[in-house]
C-alpha cells in the first residue's frame, strides 16, 4: 500500500472500504486502534508546529477528510488520494456496530449534544447500542478530578468504539493521554462535530455538494467567519 507524506504526516494510500475493512478487523480482533481524520487546516497547523505534527502521526490510521488534501497532494507531485471523510466512516461503523453488537460511547459537544444525537442515531439503527454519552466541557487534564470522573464512566460502560468530538487537537491529545486507561474500547476515533450533526443541531451539506466535494462552500456559506481563516490557513500551507 503506497504511502503518502505530507509536511511531515503520513498517510497510507487506501480506498473507502480498505479502511473499513481495517477497522472491522480491528473490532474483531479486539486490536485498540487510534483514528485521527486531517483536513488540509489541521495539515496547515502541524506543519507549523511539530508538536501537532507528532500528534497526528501517532494515529493507526489517518483519513484524508476533505478536498483540500488532494490539493496538497498536487502540490507535492503526488497522485491524489480517495477523499475518506471522518462523519461517513463513523457511519459505517454504526451501521456495523448495530448488526455486530458492538457498544458505542459519544464524548463531546456542549452538554445535552451528546444525549440528542444518541436518539436520533438509535432511531436510524435500532439494534445499535449507545452505552454511555457525555459532553466536552470538563477539565481535561489528565490528573484533574473531572477528567478521572469521565474516564471512569467510560471504564464502567465498557464501549467498544469512542467517538471523541472535541474538536483538533483537543480530541487528538486527549486520545492519546487516555487511550490506555480505557482497556475496552478497541478504536477510538476524534470526529470534531459529527455529534452537532448528528443531534440535528448543526445540518450537514446537502448531498449534492457532498458528492462535489464543496462542503467546505457549504459551511462559509452558513458562517462566513470560516472564510478568512479557511483562507489563509490554505494559502499559507500551499506556499510553505
Amino acid at each position: 500500500m503506497d504511502k503518502y507524506s505530507l509536511w511531515g504526516i503520513e498517510f497510507r494510500h487506501m480506498s473507502k472500504a480498505q479502511a473499513l475493512g481495517e477497522l472491522s478487523e480491528a473490532l474483531e480482533k479486539s486490536k485498540q486502534t487510534v483514528v485521527f481524520t486531517p483536513n488540509l487546516q489541521m495539515l496547515g497547523s502541524a506543519a507549523k508546529d511539530k508538536r501537532l505534527a507528532a500528534l497526528l502521526d501517532s494515529a493507526d490510521m489517518l483519513l484524508p477528510d476533505g478536498i483540500g488534501i488532494n490539493l496538497a497532494c498536487r502540490k507535492k507531485g503526488l497522485p491524489p488520494m480517495e477523499r475518506i471523510t471522518g462523519i461517513d466512516t463513523a457511519y459505517a461503523l454504526l451501521r456495523y456496530a448495530s448488526v455486530c453488537g458492538y457498544r458505542i460511547f459519544l464524548l463531546g459537544g456542549a452538554k445535552g449534544v451528546a444525549e440528542n444525537a444518541a436518539k436520533n442515531l438509535r432511531r436510524q439503527f435500532p439494534a445499535l447500542s449507545v452505552c454511555g454519552t457525555h459532553h466536552g466541557y470538563f477539565d481535561k487534564k489528565k490528573s484533574s478530578p473531572q477528567n478521572k470522573a469521565v474516564i471512569q464512566k467510560i471504564r464502567s460502560a465498557k464501549p467498544h468504539i469512542l467517538f471523541v468530538c472535541f474538536g483538533f487537537p483537543a480530541q487528538e491529545a486527549w486520545i492519546k493521554q487516555n487511550a490506555s486507561s480505557l482497556p475496552s474500547v478497541r478504536l477510538f476515533m476524534g470526529l470534531g462535530g459529527s455529534l452537532d450533526v448528528w443531534s440535528g443541531k448543526v445540518r450537514r451539506a446537502p448531498r449534492a455538494f457532498q458528492k462535489l466535494n464543496l462542503e467546505w462552500l457549504w459551511r462559509c456559506a452558513r458562517e462566513p467567519k470560516r472564510i478568512i481563516p479557511l483562507v489563509k490557513d490554505t494559502v499559507n500551507l500551499l506556499f510553505l
